[in-house]
């Protein structure tokens, strides 16, 4: 039997417990309730004017208005993205500072040894909200012999590591689609990695490589300039702004699928109401109207999720990733 004293002691500590607990809550709850109070910025690891710096800005502005403060965009790259990642990971996890990542990071996870990359992604930041994700399209430069896919696979194959293809860098979107393009067409082409999507679109469209794996969005002009040669779309679906060429699936290699997608990411430790706000600004903001109107004629498409949802999204893409690099293994270079 419980002494009665020592049940009077439980009962009055079991009572107190929710008070204790209470300014701690509170304290809480009015942090997330008067963020933000100050100018808030987010890391891009990559360049300016491509996808991922052009959907913050786009994002920043709205949660400008939305929130009263400045959202600042500061790009921070180099190595493949960690630059900029680790800067975000590091800093403090106040809500002060979010990253604007992609499935780079996610590709990064196995890519690249942890003392390369000195964070590990689902330990050191948490995921706030995704943005929206895009069609990729295999381009050729028009010297190359070959009209379909299928042709172009078939060239490759009869001239094993003689074919080259351009991405913005070891571990981007486009090399790691390249790679897995490689691998279920069972052909031999050589990466070359440049320094950034502008650099390696020129490469291709000035003939120095073959082939190039880019977003719909800013390659389009080019192919509608016939600076390159469209092969194939990389979605489930034909592209809206490339409704005329085939997904790879039509033209041949079945299942493939290949998206590059934008999300936001916060340093682990950031208070989870300051998350919950954020992904509910994101989420509306990316429903507006005339945001999806823009995005479609630019073939991206909106996404929408809880914080919980794009933790499972972020943990599938790592392991998906992760089998492509298993099989190209130290060829990634």
């Amino acid at each position: 039997m419980t002494h009665p004293r020592f049940a009077l002691v439980l009962a009055a500590a079991v009572l107190a417990a929710p008070v204790l607990a209470t300014p701690v809550l509170v304290a809480t709850q009015c942090l997330a309730q008067d963020y933000p109070t100050r100018q808030v910025r987010i890391i891009v690891p990559f360049g300016a004017g491509g996808p991922a710096d052009v959907a913050a800005r786009l994002i920043g502005n709205i949660l400008q208005e939305e929130f009263g403060q400045p959202f600042v965009v500061e790009n921070r790259t180099g190595a493949g993205g960690v630059i900029g990642t680790l800067e975000a990971a590091k800093s403090p996890p106040d809500g002060y500072t979010l990253l604007l990542m992609s499935n780079t990071q996610t590709a990064n996870e196995s890519l690249l040894a942890q003392p390369q990359r000195k964070y590990e992604l689902m330990r050191d930041l948490v995921p706030v909200a995704p943005i929206n994700y895009s069609d990729l399209v295999i381009v050729v430069h028009p010297s190359v012999p070959a009209k379909t896919l299928q042709e172009f696979i078939a060239l490759a194959k009869s001239q094993p590591g003689k074919l080259n293809y351009a991405s913005s860098g070891q571990g981007t979107p486009y090399h790691m689609a390249g790679e897995l393009f490689k691998t279920m067409a069972g052909i031999d082409v050589v990466h070359v990695p440049y320094r950034n999507s502008g650099e390696a679109r020129n490469g291709v469209i000035g003939g120095q490589v073959q082939m190039m794996i880019d977003a719909v969005t800013t390659m389009a002009p080019n192919t509608a300039e016939n600076q390159v040669r469209a092969l194939a779309t990389t979605g489930k679906t034909r592209s809206s702004v490339m409704p005329d060429v085939p997904t790879v699936t039509e033209a041949g290699v079945e299942g493939y699928e290949a998206t590059i997608w934008l999300g936001l990411m916060a340093p682990a430790g950031t208070p989870k109401p300051i998350i919950d706000k954020l992904n509910a600004a994101v989420n509306t903001a990316v429903k507006r109207p005339e945001i999806v109107k823009l995005w479609t004629e630019q073939g991206a498409v909106a996404m929408s999720m809880t914080p919980e949802e794009f933790d499972g999204l972020l943990r599938d893409d790592i392991v998906k990733w992760a089998n492509v690099v298993k099989k190209f293994g130290d060829k990634a270079q």
